[in-house]
């Protein structure tokens, strides 16, 4: 039985099983929802009545459908992304489980492209863009590599890992740091420029299958790591400043809020749970089961986390405090 003292807020339906879903991390784009299945991409905008009062709760416009024919194991905007601009310019990363990047670009009416960019030779589990002009986007791969691209598929750096790599972060300020989570508990910031790493963090356990930096406070670090939820506060100590257990089967996903320092959340097992964590005051206003859950982003301005389902998006509204 799970707590449910949080039930979700909305619900919209998608024709497929979700594998990835990822809110624009932008602010001029933060509308904007991009939905991986096994055979495409689906953009939408999202607009919710916390930032509208005329809405009566979620508004759903669906925009375009992208033929992907593959799983999409990983999905990422572009800063470049922009419906404000004419033409409009629609930008995103993803992986697919031919361990390949597609880059694909649109301006939503005959001018599509796709890149493909080749590479990995394993499984994609992360990728992620420099937030500042959106020109190089990074990855990480089951093959024990982080790998920096050129938007026009050059590779420029190829960084070996000690094991898989499960989550790429890009500074938001400091387009030259990027951090980098391996499988083996082993957390590294590293410099482009010497592509070298500047610090590192342990774990202390494994397996870690996902790690985020937090985008208010750039010194905070969450990990799941087994079953536990790992966080960090590199400005203390390279190893957690706290631990606690959150899925018993173990952790799957973490992500902080991006508008609020407190606010964690995680995907796990049993019963493909979700929960939100509010380290400040230790409380979990969500604890919740699905039948099926993949994916997991949270919205750039409100505390609003959405998790890929059964052919449905859930939304939990957080109250931010």
């Amino acid at each position: 039985m799970f707590d449910n003292s949080k039930p979700i807020t909305y619900t919209v339906d998608v024709p497929d099983v979700v594998h990835a879903v990822e809110f624009s991390p932008f602010e001029w784009s933060s509308k904007l929802i991009g939905v991986g299945t096994s055979s495409r991409v689906s953009v939408g905008i999202c607009r919710f009545q916390e930032e509208d009062r005329e809405i009566d709760g979620l508004e759903y416009e669906h925009l375009r459908d992208f033929h992907h024919g593959i799983r999409v194991t990983a999905l990422a905007w572009s800063p470049e992304t922009s419906l404000a601009v004419i033409p409009k310019i629609l930008r995103f990363c993803t992986g697919g489980s031919d361990h390949k990047l597609r880059l694909i670009s649109s301006d939503l009416k005959n001018d599509d492209s796709v890149k493909i960019i080749d590479g990995h030779t394993d499984y994609i589990n992360a990728v992620t863009f420099d937030p500042s002009k959106g020109d190089q986007l990074a990855s990480v791969s089951d093959d024990h590599t982080c790998r920096v691209w050129d938007t026009d598929g050059t590779q420029r750096i190829c960084l070996p890992l000690g094991s898989p790599g499960m989550s790429v972060c890009w500074h938001r300020d400091d387009h030259m740091k990027i951090m980098v989570a391996e499988k083996n508990g082993i957390i590294r910031f590293y410099n482009l420029l010497n592509q070298q790493p500047i610090m590192s963090l342990d774990c202390g356990h494994t397996p870690l299958l996902s790690a985020d930096w937090c985008l208010v406070d750039s010194l905070k670090v969450g990990a799941v790591v087994g079953t536990d939820l790992h966080l960090f506060d590199t400005s203390m100590s390279s190893r957690p400043v706290e631990r606690r257990s959150v899925h018993s089967d173990g952790g799957c996903l973490v992500k902080w809020a991006k508008n609020n320092e407190h606010l964690v959340a995680t995907t796990g097992a049993p019963a493909c749970q979700v929960k939100v964590i509010n380290a400040k005051s230790n409380q979990i206003p969500v604890s919740s089961g699905l039948q099926i859950s993949s994916g997991l982003s949270w919205h750039y301005r409100l505390p609003i986390v959405v998790v890929g389902g059964d052919r449905k998006l859930h939304f939990w509204s957080i109250d931010n405090t």
